[in-house]
């Protein structure tokens, strides 16, 4: 792909707390807050963990070792600009987000996990809809 010159558009999200616009990209660092942000990450992941979530990496396509490709996804632009959100926010607060490609399967799971674990309304907007999640369930059914 790289010889035929395609190349592949990365993903970032967008959130907004208080009136003020945030963007992350799939493993960005470049925040002021970025140690913050992956340790509130791994603290996701722990609690996620504790509820019986176990990744499913089936879908990551890079040619990598089977604990790096579950890293490789907890750095998806959505999970940071979530853990970011939940540093920031008040318990209550829905968070929205906005992400210029589609949500893929692990993350949706995953954010369905989060709305569940962490009692938040989480809005994404994707490439493709909107997706709801509330009490472990998203409105699209699984179906997007």
């Amino acid at each position: 792909m790289i010889k035929g010159g395609v190349k592949k558009t990365p993903g970032h999200s967008l959130v907004e707390l208080g009136n003020r616009v945030y963007d992350f990209l799939m493993g960005d660092q470049s925040h002021p807050e970025s140690d913050q942000i992956y340790e509130k990450l791994e603290e996701i992941a722990t609690r996620l963990r504790e509820e019986g979530y176990v990744a499913r990496t089936v879908n990551v396509l890079a040619d990598i070792q089977e604990e790096e490709k579950e890293t490789a996804l907890y750095y998806h632009s959505e999970r940071l600009a979530i853990a970011f959100a939940l540093m920031k926010s008040v318990s209550g607060v829905t968070i929205r987000i906005v992400k210029n490609l589609r949500v893929c399967e692990e993350c949706h799971l995953v954010i369905k996990l989060i709305s569940k674990v962490y009692e938040r309304e989480i809005v994404v907007r994707d490439r493709s809809r909107f997706h709801h999640f509330r009490d472990g369930a998203c409105s699209c059914k699984d179906y997007w």
